[in-house]
């Protein structure tokens, strides 16, 4: 019995360590997305050192078009560009003392998605406020993995950006339909000066009429 409770409770250990070290991982939400698609991604990096963080490197896979970056007020961000032109990583630091031990911070951005379905692996740095780094960049069994999504085959008729078409052309028709009540309205509103003005000129002769058989 004794020893059957041993391995039951070396067993729960280390479960509940290789969910921890799970959970310590830098990573990219959400872990799938689809073609053509401008996803809104988020980094989150918890901190498994009795160190601060003080600063993040994400590299954007290729065919990954990195849109725009959400700011954080006590962080700053830097964008490197490649040769041709195209944001390759981002970088956030901090501007005071980061992020302690057993805290976590998420940094958000929008991407458009390659056009072909597959998996893209997100590259981290984390570097910690007594100069170490993790480097978050091995395959998914490492110990140090790079988070991954996965892209699935989406609309392929619709190439970045069509969706936001798509609502416009819906708004631009709501706005035609509501056009219409409007000018109807100000018809009605042409008819008043000339009602109000046979009103007073009905008015007008009642009283010359009433002056004359007086």
């Amino acid at each position: 019995m004794t020893k059957k409770w041993l391995v039951s409770l070396l067993s729960f250990c280390f479960i509940f360590a290789v969910a921890h070290a799970a959970d310590a991982h830098v990573t990219v939400h959400p872990s799938e997305s689809t073609t053509n698609a401008y996803e809104k991604y988020t980094v989150r990096v918890p901190v498994e050192k009795d160190n601060n963080t003080t600063e993040v490197t994400l590299q954007v896979p290729k065919k990954v078009s990195l849109v725009s970056v959400l700011p954080m007020n006590d962080w700053d961000y830097t964008l490197k560009k490649n040769k041709d032109g195209d944001i390759s990583s981002v970088i956030w630091r901090a501007k005071k003392g980061g992020i302690g031990p057993n805290e976590f911070i998420e940094f958000s951005f929008i991407a458009a998605n390659p056009s072909e379905p597959g998996k893209i692996s997100w590259k981290a740095l984390q570097k910690y406020a007594d100069g170490s780094v993790v480097e978050w960049v091995g395959p998914q069994n490492a110990e140090e993995p790079a988070s991954v999504t996965t892209i699935a085959k989406g609309d392929q008729a619709a190439p970045h950006g069509d969706h936001h078409a798509t609502k416009d052309e819906s708004a631009a028709e709501n706005n035609s339909d509501s056009d219409t009540p409007s000018n109807d309205s100000d018809t009605s509103v042409n008819w008043l000066p000339i009602v109000l003005a046979s009103v007073a000129i009905l008015l007008s002769l009642i009283s010359l009429f009433r002056k004359k058989t007086s």
